[in-house]
């Protein structure tokens, strides 16, 4: 997995989510929250399993809908930011975070309803791997974004501290065919890549989504879309 080091910094996890989900960053935060919703459904008494859960976003906001969730991530410093964002919500007694490799899931065969990932792909290095036990563990669905590699987001890519790695529609579509899934829905959204949102105001950030929106409902939407949500089936 890339930029294990620098991932596992304390003093990213401390400011991971205010870097990535404040200002325009918002913008970011309620549609992937909205992908994730859209995805699993209703929730409620669903055994569900989030892979690199990083702070807990999605794992507390799961939890708060009734799910029995566990959040799995490699980074120690991560889990205690989402402990705590769990004890503050009131969910903290309703939740297991775990510190785990994704490559070697700790669970038995078709032991959750669902098995998700966001922010996770662009990571891996070997993410067939990391697939093929996601899928493994579920004996429903797989949910899992990626950024794409024919998209603004490969014009930045270069910058970032660790880098992405960036997918192609046919790569992805080998992958979870490879992991004994078959695709039931992709999404492709944010023409404007991630970076641009998150060192703008709400202000400047609303028009650019509107617009960036309108763009993608038409059918130059999907080929220049830099991030794809995708939903499987076991």
């Amino acid at each position: 997995m890339k930029g294990q080091e620098w991932y596992q910094a304390a003093e990213v996890a401390e400011e991971y989510d205010e870097k990535r989900f404040s200002r325009g960053g918002r913008l970011i935060d309620r549609r992937e929250k909205r992908a994730v919703l859209e995805a699993l459904g209703p929730v409620e008494d669903q055994r569900v399993l989030e892979i690199a859960c990083g702070t807990g976003r999605f794992t507390v906001m799961l939890a708060e809908r009734g799910a029995d969730i566990t959040g799995l991530d490699i980074s120690g410093p991560m889990l205690q930011e989402g402990r705590e964002k769990a004890q503050r919500a009131g969910v903290a007694d309703t939740l297991e975070f775990m510190r785990g490799d994704a490559g070697r899931l700790p669970f038995p065969d078709d032991h959750f309803d669902t098995v998700f990932a966001m922010r996770f792909f662009h990571l891996a290095d070997t993410p067939a791997k990391f697939l093929t036990e996601m899928a493994r563990v579920s004996k429903d669905r797989v949910f899992f974004d990626t950024f794409n590699r024919f998209s603004t987001r490969s014009l930045y890519n270069w910058l970032l501290p660790m880098g992405s790695r960036l997918y192609g529609d046919s790569e992805v579509r080998r992958l979870v065919r490879e992991a004994g899934l078959d695709l039931v829905n992709a999404e492709h959204d944010f023409l404007v890549p991630y970076g641009f949102y998150r060192k703008v105001p709400d202000w400047i950030a609303g028009p650019i989504r509107s617009a960036d929106t309108a763009v993608g409902e038409t059918p130059l939407g999907h080929p220049l879309a830099s991030v794809s949500y995708w939903q499987a089936s076991v």
